[in-house]
């Protein structure tokens, strides 16, 4: 009986911290709505439209800091805030360099994060070195597929070397998060991906502009964070669970 009961508290006190969690997003949910309610992109760039562009992301970052503390600053807490920074860069297209370098920061907190004790390390398995396969050649591919390209924008000298880099990274971001077997993480990586990709097709002209590629880019980063900050406390959650499990 008491270990039923038990059970039961546990199962309570998951729900109420779901229900918690949820609640301390709503910051996140408001000021994404109103970020695309005021379309920010089709403003000129301004200190406002750069911070209603990054208010979501730093949002998140009190979040995670509020739920796992001041250790998540040199990981998930830190890689929003240089997302956020990058954010505010690329807003005016000359600091495009500026952001690009901010999300390689941030995908690299990701990574060491995501590689950390901090997450359940799992031993490696054919379908996970498939994986990384599969996530080495779209990298890889990609990088190929809009190498022409890059050579015909400005400042090709510079950008060659450092999209170069930025694949590698968020790569790099993306295998880690496999390692992980967090849903949420792996999810939010796969998003991210996605968006930077979507957007280095329309930056560099890859692809002719498309109807809404903006608002693309915008639903799958948003949602790329979420992800990675709930898998983050999440991931936090299971390890107090684990903790408690080898104490009993």
């Amino acid at each position: 009986m008491d270990i039923l009961e038990t059970h039961a508290y546990d199962r309570r006190q998951k729900r109420n911290m779901s229900c918690a969690l949820l609640f301390s997003l709503l910051p996140f949910f408001l000021s994404a709505a109103l970020y695309f309610y005021l379309w920010t992109p089709d403003l000129p760039a301004s200190i406002t439209s750069a911070g209603v562009k990054s208010a979501p992301t730093l949002l998140l970052a009190a979040a995670v800091l509020r739920w796992n503390g001041g250790q998540s600053v040199l990981g998930v807490v830190g890689g929003l805030v240089f997302s956020a920074v990058g954010d505010c860069c690329l807003v005016w297209p000359e600091l495009f360099l500026h952001g690009m370098g901010a999300f390689a920061a941030a995908h690299l907190l990701y990574s060491i994060t995501f590689l950390s004790s901090r997450y359940a390390p799992y031993s490696s398995s054919s379908w996970n070195r498939f994986l990384y396969l599969i996530l080495v050649m779209v990298g890889v591919g990609f990088y190929v597929y809009i190498y022409p390209f890059l050579q015909k924008v400005p400042n090709s000298e510079m950008l060659i070397p450092a999209v170069g880099i930025y694949v590698v990274l968020i790569t790099l971001m993306g295998a880690s998060a496999i390692r992980t077997r967090h849903t949420a993480t792996l999810l939010g990586s796969l998003s991210f991906m996605v968006s930077d990709m979507s957007l280095a097709l329309q930056v560099f002209k890859v692809i002719a502009p498309i109807e809404h590629g903006q608002i693309i880019v915008m639903v799958t980063y948003y949602l790329a964070q979420l992800l990675i900050a709930v898998g983050d406390v999440k991931a936090w959650e299971n390890k107090d669970d684990f903790a408690k499990w080898k104490r009993s």
